[in-house]
C-alpha cells in the first residue's frame, strides 16, 4: 500500500465492523473500495463469495469488477458486485421464484402508465413530461411507504393520482409484474418476516461494501442494515455534500446519522483532492461550507496550482454562449480535444440556444442527457397550431387542440365536420348571442395573427388572446409553477424573432428537428464534441475546463427551492459542477433574459468570499447596443 495516502491505507486495512469513509471529490474512492475487497481476501482471508459490492448503476458496477479484476490480474471472481436492484432480485428469485417474465421494465411501465392515464386523464398526455413525473411520485410513495390515502400529489389532482397508483398497483398484481421499487419493498418484508431467510443471506454476506452512500434511500438503507446485523461488518463510502438525489428519495441525513446508528464506527477522510486544482478546489469549499447539515471538511491537493476560478457577466444568454463558441474555435484551431471541455447547465431545456448556435458554426458536440427540442412541448404545438389554422387551416383535429385554450366553451358536437367552418359554427350557436360573439372575436384574431410575423403574432397570441392566463390557470390546476410554462413561451418567443414569415418558422423548425436527430444518433455512434449536460448527470465525471452555465438567481439556486433544505442541496449541485473541473473552471452568468432583469446567484457571492488574490477572469462583460464588448471590474 505504499502508493497510497495515509487516510486511503486507513480504509483500506480496516479489518472488522462498521466504517464510514468520507470520499471528498476526486479522492480515489473507487480505487480505495478494490483495494480494500484485494486486502480482505489476500491479506484478511476472507473467502471472495462472502463479500458483497453495492453501487447505483450497472456501469458503476461493472467498472469496478473490471478494475478488481486488473488490479489482481485475475479473469473472474466469486466477489457479487451489483446495484441494489440487482441484489435484491437475487434475494427474491430464490424466494418467490420470480424471473426476468415478472420484472416491469421502465418501457412497459410507461406504456401501462399511459394507458391508464388515457382513461382517466387524457388531458395530462399531452405534456411529454407528466408520465415522467407521475412515474416518480410512484416511486417515491412506495419507497418512503406512504399511505396513499395521505399522500398530496405534486404531478396532477390528488383524487386523479390517488385513482391511477390503485389501479397500476391492481394491474401489477393482476399481471404478476414487480417494478424496481416493489423489489425494494418485497425484499424489505421479506427480510423483516422470514428470519431464516435473513439469516442465511446474513450468513452469505459477511462483508458490505457500499458505494455513493450519499444516494441512498431510507429503503435500501433499512434493507442493507438488516443484511450487516449482526456482525455489523459495513464499510460505507460516499460524500454527503455530493448528496444531489433529493427527488429519488436520497438523504444526506442517512449518513449523517450513521455515527449514531453505529455508535461502535470508525470513521476516515479521504481529504486528498488528486482531480483540481487547489484554486478549483478552495472556491468549492468556500461555497459548501454555507451548508450547515453536512461534516466539516478539509481537503486539500497534492500541492497542484492553476488559473483563478473565471466569473464573467454577459448581457444575455445569446452573447454568453457566442463568447463560449469563440472558446471552442480557438480550441479547435490549437488542436485541443474538444471532449475534455464540458458546458453545464441546471436543467437540459436550457441548453437549446447553445445547441443551436454549435449546430451553426458545425462545432461538435455530446449531449449526456436526451437532446431537448422545444418544439415538441404541447406549448409549442399549440402556437403552431394556432398559426398553421390563421394561415388556412380548418382541419377539425387542429381545431379541436386550441379551441377552448382559452376557454371558448365551444362544445366537441360543434365541431363535426372534418373540415371546419366558422359560418357551421355560428349556425350550430344561432341562438346564443355571446356564443357568436365568442366566435367572430376568434375568426377576428386569427385573421389578425396571419397578418404579424411569427414574432408578433405569439406576443399578440399570448398577450391579447389571453394564451398566457390561459396557461397559469392550467399551472394552478396542475399544481405547477406558472413561471416555468412561461419561461418556455419566452423562449419559443424569442426563436420566432428570426424567422420572417410563418412559413420561414416552419421551416427553421424542421431543419432543427433534423439536426437534432441526426446529431443524436451520431452522439451514439461516435461520441466525441464538447460535452453539454446538467450538473445531475455529470457527477462521477471529471474534464479538464469546465463551464458552467447561468449562474443567476432562479436558475442557480432553482427558482423551486425555497426551503432551506432546498437551497443546501442546490449549493450541494453547484459544488458538484464545479468540482468536475481538472484545469480550468469558468461561471457564467447574464444581466438579462427574454427581456427581464435577472440577478447574479447569491452561491457566487459565497464563492469569491475570503479568497485570496483576484479571479483571473472577473472582469465582467457589458456588452453596448452595437455588440462591442467592455471589460470592467466589479
Amino acid at each position: 500500500m505504499g502508493t497510497h495516502n495515509p487516510s486511503q491505507k486507513q480504509a483500506i486495512a480496516h479489518r472488522e465492523g462498521p466504517m464510514l469513509a468520507l470520499a471528498g471529490p476526486g479522492s480515489g474512492k473507487t480505487t480505495v473500495i478494490v483495494e480494500r475487497i484485494r486486502h480482505l481476501i489476500d491479506v484478511c482471508q476472507v473467502p471472495p463469495v462472502a463479500i458483497l459490492v453495492v453501487t447505483f448503476s450497472k456501469e458503476a458496477a461493472r467498472e469496478m469488477r473490471e478494475r478488481f479484476l486488473k488490479a489482481t490480474k485475475r479473469s473472474s471472481t466469486l466477489v457479487t458486485f451489483g446495484t441494489f436492484h440487482s441484489v435484491f432480485y437475487g434475494i427474491l428469485r430464490q424466494a418467490y421464484g420470480l424471473t426476468a417474465a415478472n420484472i416491469l421494465g421502465e418501457e412497459k411501465k410507461r406504456q401501462i402508465l399511459r394507458g391508464l392515464a388515457e382513461q382517466a386523464a387524457p388531458r395530462l398526455l399531452e405534456e411529454r413530461e407528466y408520465l415522467e413525473e407521475f412515474s416518480r411520485e410512484i416511486a417515491q410513495v412506495k419507497g418512503m411507504r406512504l399511505a396513499i390515502d395521505h399522500y398530496y400529489a405534486t404531478s396532477c389532482p390528488d383524487e386523479i393520482f390517488r385513482r391511477l397508483y390503485r389501479e397500476y398497483i391492481q394491474l401489477c398484481r393482476a399481471r404478476r409484474l414487480v417494478d424496481f421499487e416493489d423489489m425494494l419493498v418485497m425484499c424489505w418484508e421479506l427480510l423483516t418476516k422470514r428470519e431464516d431467510i435473513l439469516a442465511a443471506w446474513q450468513n452469505r454476506f459477511q462483508y458490505l461494501l457500499i458505494d455513493e452512500f450519499q444516494d441512498i434511500n431510507q429503503l435500501q438503507y433499512d434493507i442493507v442494515k438488516l443484511l450487516a446485523f449482526p456482525k455489523k461488518n459495513l464499510f460505507v463510502v460516499g460524500d454527503d455534500d455530493q448528496s444531489i438525489y433529493y427527488f429519488r428519495g436520497a438523504r444526506p441525513e442517512i449518513m449523517l446519522r450513521f455515527g449514531k446508528e453505529f455508535p461502535q464506527a470508525k470513521q476516515v477522510l479521504l481529504d486528498v483532492n488528486y482531480r483540481c486544482t487547489q484554486e478549483i478546489l478552495d472556491g468549492a469549499l468556500r461555497l459548501i461550507a454555507h451548508n450547515k447539515r453536512r461534516y466539516k471538511k478539509k481537503l486539500r491537493t497534492p500541492g497542484v496550482h492553476g488559473e483563478e476560478i473565471c466569473v464573467r457577466r454577459f448581457l444575455d444568454p445569446r452573447e454568453e454562449y457566442k463568447s463560449f463558441v469563440q472558446e471552442l474555435l480557438k480550441k479547435k484551431e490549437d488542436g485541443s480535444d474538444l471532449s475534455q471541455t464540458a458546458a453545464l447547465f441546471r436543467t437540459h431545456v436550457e441548453a437549446e440556444g447553445l445547441i443551436r448556435l454549435l449546430m451553426e458554426y458545425n462545432l461538435p458536440f455530446t449531449m449526456k442527457d436526451r437532446l431537448p427540442n422545444m418544439y415538441e412541448h404541447w406549448l409549442a404545438r399549440d402556437l403552431r397550431t394556432y398559426l398553421k389554422i390563421a394561415h388556412g387551416s380548418r382541419d377539425r383535429k387542429d381545431f379541436l387542440a386550441i379551441m377552448n385554450r382559452p376557454n371558448r366553451y365551444i362544445s366537441r358536437e360543434a365541431v363535426y365536420e372534418k373540415q371546419v367552418s366558422f359560418e357551421a359554427l355560428r349556425i350550430f350557436y344561432e341562438e346564443k348571442d355571446w356564443m357568436c360573439d365568442r366566435i367572430d372575436a376568434l375568426e377576428h384574431h386569427l385573421k389578425v395573427l396571419a397578418s404579424l410575423p411569427p414574432f408578433a403574432a405569439v406576443v399578440f397570441l399570448r398577450k391579447t388572446m389571453g394564451y398566457d392566463d390561459y396557461v397559469r390557470d392550467y399551472a394552478l390546476c396542475r399544481r405547477l409553477k406558472p413561471e416555468e410554462l412561461l419561461e418556455l413561451l419566452d423562449r419559443l418567443q424569442e426563436s420566432a424573432k428570426e424567422a420572417a414569415s410563418y412559413q420561414e418558422w416552419e421551416e427553421q423548425i424542421a431543419r432543427y428537428t433534423e439536426e437534432l436527430q441526426k446529431q443524436q444518433s451520431q452522439n451514439r455512434q461516435r461520441g466525441g464534441g464538447v460535452v453539454l449536460a446538467t450538473l445531475h448527470s455529470v457527477k462521477g465525471l471529471e474534464y479538464e475546463d469546465v463551464f458552467i452555465f447561468n449562474v443567476n438567481e432562479g436558475t442557480i439556486p432553482y427558482k423551486k427551492a425555497v426551503l432551506e433544505e432546498q437551497i443546501e442541496e442546490e449549493r450541494r449541485l453547484l459544488y458538484v459542477g464545479m468540482t468536475r473541473a481538472k484545469r480550468r473552471l469558468s461561471l457564467y452568468y447574464t444581466a438579462s433574459q427574454h427581456e427581464k432583469q435577472r440577478e447574479e446567484s447569491r452561491f457566487l457571492k459565497e464563492i469569491e468570499e475570503h479568497r485570496t488574490g483576484i479571479l483571473a477572469c472577473k472582469a465582467k462583460i457589458r456588452l453596448s447596443q452595437k455588440g462591442e464588448a467592455d471589460e470592467s471590474g466589479r
